[in-house]
């Protein structure tokens, strides 16, 4: 593993430098690079250097702790499928593989594809591990069920549209760097720094029809900002304001409190296209409820 070349470094600057040089897993960097097109034709591989120059940033490794870190909060296993966006040399797309799961690194550096492709076979996951040479805002990634990152915010914010229509439940996970204000939904440290976890959220917004046990059925209308709900329901005699109502992929939760009765509601359920059901809890016990979009 390639690591920066000084006798002693501290963690709180080796921090200091990591994010005073953002890079990406594969070929990313802190500086932008002038965009061209994928080269043609195979390259020798050769071994990257340190802050080797890539098409959107430098290339600068993610350390195999946090790998084993991220692949662990995405919970990679061998029914996944990862993509790994800017793969670099290729370590986060074999270690994926040897977790059994089928993965892909899209690179734009030919030279550290072919790399790649051969640490892959010397690793024995060859027929697991797969390499793309091309561009992460170009190439289709959309069967990916984890999408793995160590990009710039900036470069994330770009990719933010195309993973929100990606299927409900996709884990995404990002090595130091944030989706700005989509918030993740865990966070956690290896080695010092950072990982970001998001779970792709399931499209609420708009209007509803929810049948609750022992009511008729009532209006519910949802805003939605990623995962994050607010909304209001017609429970008579009047209103009430959706509570603590979010998502983790296509699992809802939200609280009511109100109506006729006076009773929290606390549901629980899954959201499938146009319809939600699920379990409401009560304080005289449990009950099924659903929704279905108007």
């Amino acid at each position: 593993m390639s690591r920066l070349t000084c006798t002693v470094v501290k963690p709180l600057l080796l921090l200091s430098v990591l994010l005073a040089v953002p890079a990406t897993l594969g070929a990313q960097a802190a500086a932008p690079a002038q965009p061209s097109s994928p080269q043609t034709g195979a390259q020798a591989p050769a071994e990257p250097q340190i802050g080797q120059q890539g098409k959107d940033v430098i290339w600068l490794p993610t350390p195999e702790g946090v790998v084993e870190k991220m692949l662990d909060m995405a919970n990679v296993g061998p029914s996944d499928v990862v993509y790994d966006l800017g793969s670099g040399d290729g370590r986060t797309v074999i270690a994926a593989a040897h977790r059994g799961a089928q993965a892909y690194g899209v690179e734009f550096d030919p030279g550290l594809v072919a790399l790649s492709e051969k640490f892959a076979k010397t690793a024995g996951v060859a027929d697991k591990a797969h390499f793309i040479h091309g561009d992460i805002f170009q190439t289709d990634f959309s069967k990916a069920t984890v999408v793995t990152l160590y990009l710039l915010t900036t470069l994330n914010v770009r990719l933010r549209p195309t993973i929100l229509k990606m299927k409900p439940g996709t884990r995404v996970v990002s090595h130091a760097f944030s989706m700005e204000d989509w918030d993740p939904d865990e966070t956690g440290e290896s080695d010092y720094r950072r990982i970001f976890l998001w779970v792709v959220p399931a499209q609420v917004q708009g209007s509803w029809r929810l049948t609750l046990p022992g009511a008729p059925p009532a209006d519910m209308t949802i805003s939605q900002r990623y995962q994050k709900l607010q909304g209001t329901v017609g429970l008579p005699p009047g209103t009430v304001e959706l509570r603590d109502a979010a998502l983790r992929g296509n699992a809802i939760r939200m609280t009511l409190a109100g109506g006729a009765d006076g009773a929290v509601r606390e549901l629980t359920g899954t959201v499938e296209g146009d319809r939600m059901q699920g379990t409401v809890k009560t304080g005289a016990g449990e009950a099924s409820w659903s929704a279905e979009r108007r």
